[in-house]
């Protein structure tokens, strides 16, 4: 067999494939530093590529880079709530934040400057983009509880818990990842019934809810 023969062929990324490994190599970077901290020749040096390929894919430069790597995690975090309607709610709940924060103790860093806000490359594009997982975060939970048509203090319980997982996830990063992630896990849906069966005092439709919940649990 001949050197040409036995060495593999040199295949070209197509522009979907290029593009998807450009965004691989920033969403590593902005993972574990502040995406100020993060310049092109970084993303370009992790891609193996140069510079001006990073450019001509995103002519933007670093705003329109990071906004589409903002958009592909925020697409990877939509997932984390994407939980089949199996079962009882609350281990559904679980296995769903056992996803989130598997994410968060990947991109630590990046997640907590992507919540905290404050970055040199917020917009209010790159807000709505996190405002737009919240809101699918939410809907998710309303559909695991089987509500179409959730009242304002239902939807106001299920947002404010959704910030309050937000604000637990940044603290936990801020201590060291402590306790540890199982447990962090458990006390968030503990929280959930908490806030619901709160809310249950001054709603009828949240009543109902936490009763078919807890009702599933003891079954």
């Amino acid at each position: 067999m001949s050197a040409a023969a036995s060495t593999p062929a040199y295949r070209r990324l197509s522009v979907e494939e290029r593009r998807a490994q450009l965004l691989d190599a920033a969403l590593s970077l902005f993972a574990h530093r502040a995406p100020e901290e993060v310049s092109l020749d970084d993303v370009a040096e992790a891609a193996g590529v140069s510079r001006p390929l990073v450019y001509r894919y995103f002519p933007g430069g670093k705003q329109q880079l990071y906004e589409a790597a903002l958009r592909s995690a925020a697409e990877e975090l939509r997932h984390c709530f994407d939980e089949p309607h199996d079962g009882p709610l609350l281990p559904r709940l679980a296995r769903a934040l056992d996803r989130y924060l598997a994410f968060v103790d990947e991109h630590d860093a990046g997640f907590t400057a992507l919540l905290q806000g404050g970055s040199v490359v917020e917009t209010s594009r790159t807000t709505a983009i996190v405002d737009g997982v919240r809101r699918a975060a939410a809907e998710h939970i309303l559909s695991h509880l089987g509500v179409r048509e959730p009242g304002p203090r239902l939807r106001m319980t299920v947002r404010m818990w959704i910030t309050a997982v937000e604000a637990a996830s940044l603290i936990w990063l801020d201590e060291d990842k402590q306790p540890p992630v199982g447990e962090l896990r458990d006390w968030l849906v503990e929280q959930f019934v908490a806030v619901m069966a709160v809310t249950a005092g001054r709603d009828p439709q949240t009543a109902a809810l936490v009763e078919q919940v807890l009702s599933a649990q003891d079954g």
